[in-house]
């Protein structure tokens, strides 16, 4: 590569950052850590109709939770700031000038209104209209006016946006990383805006003045862009500065159905699309980090969204990512977004977590459920941890799963009951007295002792085994029967015994 590696996640803070960008945030981060590069992060706040407060903040949250900070950004390492364009209001303004004076852009006039009325003209005569060569002589602009007659508007206050001048019978042949050669005919362009009447920069300017003035080497960003490639290449063209070279990704496409993933679709089927919780004055939407997901889990399964090595593996650390990180490898096709392959890959990361880590996460979800203020014995959550993992995808799903480890159970699962014979009550106070003779109460040894008094007596381990179950834990579930004999102890055990014969 003949210039450093420079990228940038340019986000606009109109509110909570959808996993979309958090996946085009973290292919450029890959791409530069992989080429010993720089990764920054841009906010591209020129349209302030829009602008939605808490926005930047969050982006920035977001982004520093995954592990993926920027090298530079507002208030970081500003080598190239201010960060935020809307703090590089006036910079914008000589460039569109700029482009006027070389005659690669032009005044436009036309109100509002006028377009209004000439665009719905056309469609009664079934035609679409769009601001361009073949018809911008005849319109309200400084290319159908005399200097004279755009000098006299400009001298009145006149309102007027600036229009890129797109040039005319020419076929661009451009190339992307990820899609190859591609072609398009500028006759089929519009003349975009450039420069709007309240004095902003439209995206098209600001981005592209942006990316010269920050050295930025690689443009990586979502398929929706891909047909805006030809004006920004032109600009720099009309500039007389070397493109960058672009990488459009694909979309990340619905589960089911077709079309882009949304937040209707994570509504609708109880995922969050975005990385954190998003608060409003109208509600909040769920966030992979409120969720109980490990950062490492949304970047992993994220990197797989529209991405390979070329092998078969599929669990990676940021670290190896970014080793192997290739756009080349980058498909074209979208990528269906898979919420339980999410959960699956959240289970692996839990399954990596030491059950030490694991139940210092869960002694506050405990001690909400119990209503024990008290520290709660560190020993025995990490016990009851090494027992429920294994069924878990979440932290926050432990309470479900060992319950019955902390709270005698208060009903009994009623088709668990059938087990409960009219025998059963004298077998389980049997049970009880052995129970009661065993002084040294750890699961291996009770298990011994009570499979010898039930081979010794000729009980079928069914009618011992599933009652006893129950009594403990209220229904068929959960681990090794004797391992939570143990953890709960010998008083407990005798008590819920005892209440189950009472209330069976």
């Amino acid at each position: 590569m003949s210039k450093p590696v420079r990228v940038r996640f340019a986000p606009s803070p109109t509110g909570p950052l959808h996993i979309g960008g958090v996946r085009t945030a973290l292919f450029n981060y890959l791409f530069a850590k992989k080429n010993k590069g720089t990764f920054y992060l841009r906010i591209e706040d020129t349209d302030q109709n829009r602008f939605v407060a808490g926005a930047e903040e969050y982006i920035l949250e977001a982004l520093e939770w995954l592990g993926i900070a920027p090298d530079e950004t507002i208030g970081k390492n500003e080598k190239f700031g201010p960060y935020r364009q809307s703090e590089r209001k006036e910079l914008y303004r000589q460039y569109a000038d700029q482009l006027i004076a070389t005659g690669n852009a032009y005044y436009a006039f036309d109100t509002a209104d006028s377009l209004d009325t000439l665009r719905k003209e056309l469609e009664n005569e079934g035609k679409t209209f769009i601001y361009n060569h073949s018809n911008r002589d005849q319109l309200n602009n400084s290319l159908a006016l005399t200097e004279e007659e755009t000098n006299t508007k400009l001298t009145n206050g006149e309102e007027y946006v600036i229009r890129f001048k797109t040039p005319i019978n020419e076929t661009l042949h451009l190339h992307d990383v990820i899609r190859g050669d591609v072609k398009f005919d500028t006759n089929l362009l519009d003349d975009k805006v450039l420069f709007k009447s309240d004095g902003m920069p439209t995206y098209h300017l600001a981005n592209i003045v942006d990316d010269h003035l920050m050295e930025t080497s690689h443009v990586i960003r979502g398929e929706e862009w891909l047909p805006s490639m030809p004006l920004h290449v032109l600009l720099y063209r009309a500039f007389g500065w070397e493109a960058p070279e672009f990488a459009h990704l694909p979309l990340i496409l619905k589960p089911i159905g077709n079309g882009k993933l949304s937040k209707r679709d994570g509504d609708k089927m109880g995922f969050p699309v975005f990385p954190l919780e998003w608060k409003t004055a109208e509600g909040s939407s769920s966030g992979y980090r409120e969720k109980g997901f490990y950062p490492e889990t949304v970047v992993n399964f994220l990197a797989l969204l529209g991405w390979n090595d070329g092998t078969e593996k599929e669990l990676f650390t940021l670290e190896e990512l970014a080793q192997v990180f290739d756009l080349k490898r980058v498909h074209k096709s979208g990528a269906k977004f898979d919420p339980e392959k999410n959960k699956w890959f959240n289970h692996q990361y839990l399954m990596k977590k030491s059950d030490e880590d694991l139940a210092k996460q869960f002694q506050l979800i405990v001690a909400e459920n119990t209503g024990k203020i008290e520290e709660i014995e560190i020993n025995k959550l990490t016990r009851i941890v090494s027992l429920i993992k294994e069924r878990a995808h979440f932290v926050n799903e432990f309470w479900e799963l060992s319950n019955y480890f902390f709270e005698a159970p208060n009903s009994y699962d009623e088709k668990a009951s059938k087990n409960w014979k009219e025998e059963t009550p004298a077998l389980m106070l049997q049970l009880i007295t052995i129970l009661e003779g065993i002084s040294d109460f750890n699961s291996i040894n009770i298990e011994n002792i009570v499979k010898e008094w039930m081979t010794n007596n000729e009980i079928g381990m069914g009618k011992i085994m599933q009652p006893f179950r129950l009594s403990l834990v209220g229904a068929l579930k959960g681990p090794h029967l004797f391992d939570i004999v143990e953890i709960i102890g010998k008083d407990e055990t005798i008590a819920r015994l005892k209440k189950a014969i009472t209330t069976l």
